[in-house]
């Protein structure tokens, strides 16, 4: 077992595998560790796979990274303390755990769905240095965070995926846009593709995901 900072569900790599790598997931707003570890099965036996649960409470089994609320304009407010401190323990929690597992940050993928999609991002624009790629489910780029943004020059050698549903009915469609034209302006290897869904994964957007993570990992070996 694992002694982190945040609870967390973990799955080992492939005892066989030379060079292991670490994939780090955050849930959604409201949901928990138990949601996206249900992926495990179809992550490339290479990765370790750990799923965090959030820290802020919201309700039985009901977690966030922040809280927000929405304006009539449908713009969002946050709560930056609480986005703050669960960036840091997030970062702490990457860190352990590669130390633990013996996994250097080029062999570390940290990934999320929403509001965890919202902490991935962050955590590869402010601290690229903890980690190797993203991997972005149906999310969208904090603009609270721009003053602690890193130079572009300094996202050079990383990944990103970035999908989204075209009928999203939580986080819109332009709000993938913005990440897109965002890390496009960067030095960021990013693979950027819209699915005929809500805010859900779709299945082919799953499928094509895993396919990148296998694909890294061979990049790498090569």
């Amino acid at each position: 077992m694992l002694n982190l900072p945040l609870h967390h569900l973990y799955r080992a790599a492939a005892v066989d595998t030379p060079a292991p790598w670490l994939l780090v997931l955050m849930h959604g707003v409201g949901s928990n560790e138990q949601d996206l570890f249900g992926l495990a099965g179809m992550v490339p036996p290479a990765f370790h796979v750990l799923s965090l649960r959030a820290p802020y409470t919201l309700g039985p089994s009901s977690y966030a990274w922040f809280q927000f609320g929405v304006n009539p304009d449908g713009s969002r407010t946050i709560d930056t303390a609480q986005e703050k401190a669960s960036r840091a323990l997030v970062a702490q929690t990457c860190a352990e755990a590669a130390q633990a597992l013996q996994i250097p940050a080029q062999r570390l993928v940290v990934g999320g769905f929403s509001q965890g999609g919202i902490m991935s991002l962050s955590a590869l624009l402010t601290q690229p240095q903890l980690l190797q790629a993203i991997m972005v489910w149906h999310s969208r780029l904090l603009p609270e965070i721009a003053a602690e943004q890193v130079a572009p020059a300094q996202l050079a050698g990383h990944q990103a995926w970035i999908s989204h549903g075209t009928a999203d009915n939580v986080i819109p469609l332009a709000q993938a846009h913005a990440i897109r034209a965002a890390l496009q302006a960067t030095p960021v290897d990013l693979a950027y593709h819209e699915y005929p869904c809500r805010h859900e994964l779709h299945p082919q957007e799953l499928q094509d995901s895993m396919a990148w993570l296998q694909a890294l990992t061979q990049a790498q070996r090569g």
